[in-house]
């Protein structure tokens, strides 16, 4: 990112854990649940928490973090949702290469 006077600014972007992954809503199901394709090559059943349900709003080819049950490997929670700049962000440094080849 460049301002004004041409000089360079760091940009902060949360990136997944272990054990979480990038994914893009593909579908929202009703109430707070959705199929998310993750990076790995799953389509889960994600839903938003409880503590995140009033200040995240999702749509349909928005990119989040999905931490997948450890019980259930096909749901999972959302746990953060990429804002457009940071999205273009990770697709020019490569981290959605993943999820790019599925859609």
């Amino acid at each position: 990112m460049e301002n004004p006077n041409n000089q360079f600014q760091k940009v902060r972007v949360k990136l997944p854990r272990h054990g979480e992954f990038l994914g893009m809503i593909d579908q929202r199901v009703g109430g707070s649940r959705m199929l998310v394709k993750c990076s790995d090559g799953k389509t889960r059943n994600c839903r938003v928490p409880g503590r995140l349900k009033r200040g995240l709003w999702i749509r349909e080819g928005d990119i989040v973090i999905v931490k997948p049950w450890e019980f259930d490997n096909e749901k999972g929670d959302l746990l953060f949702k990429y804002n457009p700049s940071e999205a273009q962000f990770l697709k020019e440094r490569g981290y959605l290469k993943g999820i790019e080849n599925l859609i």
